[in-house]
């Protein structure tokens, strides 16, 4: 069937029997060596597929760490939606303009006169939704508050 590679190196000529015969010696005298030795040789290839492993553990530890990241600000973000639409007071186009800061421009907002004073007073805060301003009351600003402190706007 198939010859070994030694034998066929003999066959085409490209080494004589003597080096195969050296090698062979060599070979034995390196695996008995490696068994009387304490340590062994020092098996590369099974280093490099360990620190490869390694290294890709490393790798999908840090990707799952950015998917969770992720995730969790995914989560946040629908929490203080979900906040902000169910706390939100509802729009009474008033007479009076209520003016804030928000992002060093000066924005401003028509509201009543009730509106206007839980505001000043600090009852009902501004937040932003979707690049809109929303009115919610101090408590709900609260909670949107500890979850992402930039949502809020104005809260007195």
């Amino acid at each position: 069937m198939a010859n070994s590679l030694q034998d066929q190196l003999l066959k085409a000529g490209l080494v004589k029997e003597k080096q195969l015969k050296k090698a062979n010696s060599e070979k034995r005298k390196q695996t008995r060596a490696q068994l009387h030795s304490k340590e062994g040789v020092i098996d590369e290839a099974r280093d490099a597929a360990l620190q490869a492993l390694a290294e890709k553990a490393e790798r999908d530890r840090a990707l799952a760490r950015e998917q969770n990241l992720a995730a969790e600000r995914k989560a946040i973000a629908a929490q203080i939606r979900q906040i902000i639409t169910m706390n939100r007071q509802p729009k009474n186009t008033g007479d009076i303009a209520y003016n804030f800061v928000h992002e060093k421009k000066i924005k401003t907002l028509h509201v009543d006169k009730t509106t206007q004073e839980h505001l000043v007073h600090g009852r009902l805060a501004i937040v932003t939704l979707d690049e809109r301003y929303e009115i919610v009351p101090q408590a709900a600003a609260l909670k949107i508050q500890l979850r992402d402190p930039a949502v809020v706007i104005v809260c007195n």
